[in-house]
This record gives C-alpha cells, structure tokens and sequence, in this order.
C-alpha cells in the first residue's frame, strides 16, 4: 500500500480531521492524553482540551505541557490543553473522545450531559463493565445521558506510551452505523495509525473487558513463575472462554480474531507496559490485592470487571473456568496456587 497517496487523499477539504476545529476529551489519564496528542499532531490548528478533575495535573499539562502524573517525559503538542471546567471544555467540539474509567462513567456522564450535545459523537476508549449493572460502555452510555448518543468504540492492541512515541498502532472503530465508524476512522488514521471499521460493538466491547480479566490471569501465572507452557495454556483457554461468552451476547466469532480480539488479548496478557497483567503478576507473588491497588496511581479495569463475568457466566449458562479463577483469587476465596491448581485439574477433554 502506497501510504502517501492514501494521506494525501484525506487531507482534502471536507475529511473529518479537515472539518474539525475542536475536540474534548473526557478524562486526564495515560490513554486519553494520549489518543488526543494523536489527533493534535496530525493538525496543528486543531484544538484539543481535556477535560481533567484534577487542578493540579491541569496546571501542569498548560504550564509544561506534559502529563506528569500519568505520562511523565512525554512533551504533548503545544495544541492541546486541559481544563476542569466541563462546559467550557465542551462548547464548540465536534467531537468527545471518552477515556474516563468504566467505574466512573456513569456518574461523570450524568455530570456533563447537560453541556455535551446529543448530536455530538463520543468516541470511547474506555474498556470494561460496570460493577452493579453489568452495563458495556454501548449500555452504560445512553443509559448514564438518558438519550440516544452517537458512539463509536474504539480498541485494539495500544499502550498509551507507544502511541505518544508515534510507534506503529493498529485499533478497531466499531459502531452499529457503519458510515460513524468510516468518519472515526479517518479522524484517527494517520502514518502510524491503522484505524479498522466494524458494525460489531458487542464483540469489540466484550473482548476489550475480558481480556483484562484474562491478563490478571497470566499475570498470576508469571509471577508464580510457572514457565512459558503454563502461561500459553492458560492464554489459549481464556481466548476460548471470551469467545464462548461473546458469542452468547451475539457477538461475531471472526472478532475474536482480529485487532479488538487476538491482538488486544496478545499485547495485554504479554506486554511489560499492561497495568492488569503487573497486578496479575504481584498477586502471583503473594502481594495483597489491597497494597497493590493502593500502590497504583492507574486503575486496572480488569479487577472490577471479573466479578461482573462471574455473573455473566452464570446468566448465561457458560463456562469460563479462567476468567472465574480470577474473580475467586481477587476476592480471596482462592489462593493464587489454589486456582492453578483447580485449573489443572479440571476434567481432561476434546478441544472443540
């Protein structure tokens, strides 16, 4: 693919990234600066604000343009800015990239539904379900705004550090109007972006929760040191346990598969930089939950949204001897020894 003829194209007048002249993003943590330093650099003149609750973090992102707290060393393009004050952030954006942590949606949702437009779309990159409801982000979001919003989910295989350094990234735009997800598409492509389109929201958004779950899970297995065959195991039978549960939702099998699926699930469970496989691997060493949860300054979406699959499984009627592990090892009914141990032993079978 001649990727200059493709640039070239997209940045006549009319694209997306050409008509916009403001975007907010909700959120002031390590993936939402980052996706919002992506669009500033491909636009100099594009205005990019976040919407921080922190004064501190705000005065630091206007004074040196940098996220100390979440992406330290990081310089962010001189186009993008924070604030605290919700209306002022929103008015005059085209477009809202939400990168506020799952737990924390609804409640921020109904604290600004009042400045952001029902027209405008939201872009989502927050992955994982809620506590209590058992809600996706495509549930949670009209449901916190009590109004149809256009909304695409945006997922796949990106560290928030990698995406700052400009490395190579691939993610899927899925939305149930294809034609949203083509516009979303083109905001966010870039050289060193590939953006893919899916109508399927379902399959995006389970993948992108229980793969945290999944990688708490291997996680457990490499602090425990149990070597590489344990660890490809145990990784093998959790794709298979996400896949049977998406596809109970309805999702398609074939999303399993790519960027939001495999991919996502590969970088999550083997990646230095995953913040649910560290809490994983500190468990496995025989850290408290609570120390750990306590000594992160990021939340790992993973740890509240195992508990949710567990009701998932049994609403359901599907198995998911992994994902469950790990709810039991959070909330201390197991050990982590104690799992590996369920785990091994549960009955020998033919591999569908």
């Amino acid at each position: 693919m001649r990727w200059s003829k493709v640039f070239n194209t997209r940045k006549l007048a009319g694209s997306p990234l050409e008509a916009a002249k403001k975007i907010v993003v909700f959120g002031g943590g390590s993936f939402g600066t980052a996706m919002g330093c992506a669009l500033a650099r491909q636009k100099p003149d594009l205005e990019v604000v976040l919407l921080v609750r922190d004064p501190y973090l705000c005065k630091d992102i206007n004074l040196l343009h940098e996220n100390t707290r979440y992406l330290k060393g990081f310089k962010m393009p001189p186009n993008v800015r924070a604030t605290t004050h919700a209306p002022e952030a929103i008015v005059g954006a085209q477009y809202a990239v939400h990168a506020v942590p799952v737990q924390s949606s609804r409640a921020f949702l109904q604290g600004i539904k009042e400045y952001l437009p029902s027209s405008v779309p939201i872009i989502c990159v927050s992955k994982g379900l809620e506590v209590g409801s058992g809600q996706m982000m495509s549930e949670l979001i009209p449901s916190a705004l009590e109004r149809k919003q256009p909304a695409v989910f945006l997922s796949g295989p990106s560290f928030a550090k990698e995406v700052m350094q400009n490395r190579p990234t691939g993610v899927v735009a899925a939305c149930k109007d294809a034609k949203l997800a083509r516009t979303v598409q083109a905001l966010f492509a870039s050289p060193t972006m590939r953006v893919n389109t899916t109508t399927d929201v379902v399959g995006v958004e389970i993948c992108g929760a229980l793969k945290n779950v999944l990688a708490i899970a291997a996680g457990i297995v490499e602090g425990m040191d149990l070597g590489h065959n344990a660890l490809a195991a145990l990784i093998a039978q959790g794709c298979s346990e996400i896949r049977w549960l998406a596809e109970k939702l309805g999702a398609k099998p074939t999303t399993m598969s790519g960027l939001s699926g495999l991919g996502d699930i590969m970088l999550t469970c083997y990646g230095d930089l995953s913040r649910n496989r560290s809490v994983g691997m500190r468990l496995g060493r025989g850290e408290r939950l609570e120390d750990i949860i306590a000594s992160s300054s990021q939340v790992a979406e993973g740890v509240a949204t195992a508990g949710v699959v567990v009701g998932l499984a049994r609403k359901y009627r599907v198995s998911l001897p992994v994902l469950t592990a790990v709810a039991q090892v959070l909330d201390n009914n197991l050990t982590a020894r104690e799992a590996v141990f369920h785990i091994m032993n549960l009955p020998q079978i033919e591999e569908a």
